[in-house]
């Protein structure tokens, strides 16, 4: 953790000034504000103990941060790291029974929340004790140390006096009841899924390419191929060592290909993108071919429709023509 009490210099490491006095929004499944439940020691209300938080519906969370410390998961789709380190979360604040709240926060979607929180790396979490922002852990870190960090963030919570528990609302939405039950995922998806949870990245690339062989318009499949590959390739990665052996060979591929890997998982995708544009760039034409199929796998991974990916597409159609 970073700072071990609520102080002045926390006050100014996270400007929140520009999303506290929003007009309230009742959000779908957020936060609500606190009510007198709090005053009188009664649990507080929630609709879940994990919810999505947005732009709008943040000054609710700010309120409910000076009953219950909330935790707050930065994320996007496309960071393969930010999937490993969810459940995880979702998991650990489910079994504190309430003395946590769990805030997942899309920073694509939300852009205010992830310039306000200087989300510069993904997955980021942080903190709020009393409506102050208390910086926690970036990266998928293991469970043993989310677990760890939790007890030393109930720990200042109580020393400031945030000693409130929040109870999920038992009963359900009425729309949601009426929802029919998922459908099961297809066998291959599922074998997938159940090797990411045991970190068998080797077994889940071969589900999903059995899927894909199956069925070649299988998005879900490629998309879901994409990111257990990205995962598998920067796990157990040194960032430090790496970036030292791209300095020391800036036309060496592999080196690059390292380089770049860490940065998407790290949520610096214009970093990625940028270093094997150059490296495209510098190569002989018969040398380019896995620097481009890199490219076209993040391009993939985050999304045909985001700036960044049509901004880099345009540059590698300039540099290939």
């Amino acid at each position: 953790m970073t700072d071990p009490a609520l102080g002045p210099t926390l006050r100014g490491a996270v400007d929140l000034s520009t999303l506290r006095n929003r007009p309230a929004q009742p959000p779908a499944g957020g936060a609500p504000a606190p009510s007198g439940a709090a005053e009188s020691g009664e649990p507080i209300v929630v609709p879940s103990l994990v919810m999505d938080v947005t732009d709008e519906t943040f000054p609710q969370l700010l309120e409910l941060s000076r009953v219950v410390p909330v935790v707050i998961d930065l994320w996007a789709e496309w960071c393969g790291p930010c999937k490993q380190l969810s459940p995880v979360l979702e998991r650990v604040v489910t079994e504190l029974a309430g003395r946590l709240v769990l805030a997942k926060v899309d920073v694509d979607a939300n852009p205010q929340l992830a310039q306000a929180f200087r989300a510069q790396s993904i997955p980021m979490v942080v903190a709020l004790v009393g409506g102050q922002p208390v910086p926690l852990f970036t990266g998928a870190v293991p469970e043993q140390q989310v677990r760890d960090v939790f007890a030393q963030l109930l720990q200042l919570a109580a020393q400031n006096g945030v000693t409130g528990t929040a109870t999920p609302d038992a009963a359900p939405a009425p729309e949601a009841a009426e929802d029919p039950a998922e459908p099961p995922l297809p066998p291959l998806h599922a074998e997938a899924f159940a090797a990411i949870e045991a970190g068998d990245y080797p077994r889940a690339i071969t589900a999903y390419e059995r899927a894909l062989a199956e069925n070649p318009r299988d998005e879900e499949a490629r998309a879901g191929l994409g990111q257990v590959r990205l995962l598998d390739r920067v796990q157990g990665a040194d960032l430090d060592a790496a970036r030292a052996a791209a300095a020391a060979a800036p036309t060496d591929v592999t080196a690059q290909l390292a380089v770049a890997d860490l940065d998407l998982a790290g949520g610096h995708v214009e970093d990625a993108f940028a270093r094997l544009l150059d490296l495209f760039g510098l190569l002989p034409s018969d040398e380019r071919g896995p620097v481009r199929e890199r490219l076209l796998e993040f391009f993939a991974l985050v999304g045909d429709a985001d700036p960044r990916v049509i901004t880099a597409r345009r540059r590698l159609a300039s540099l290939l023509f």
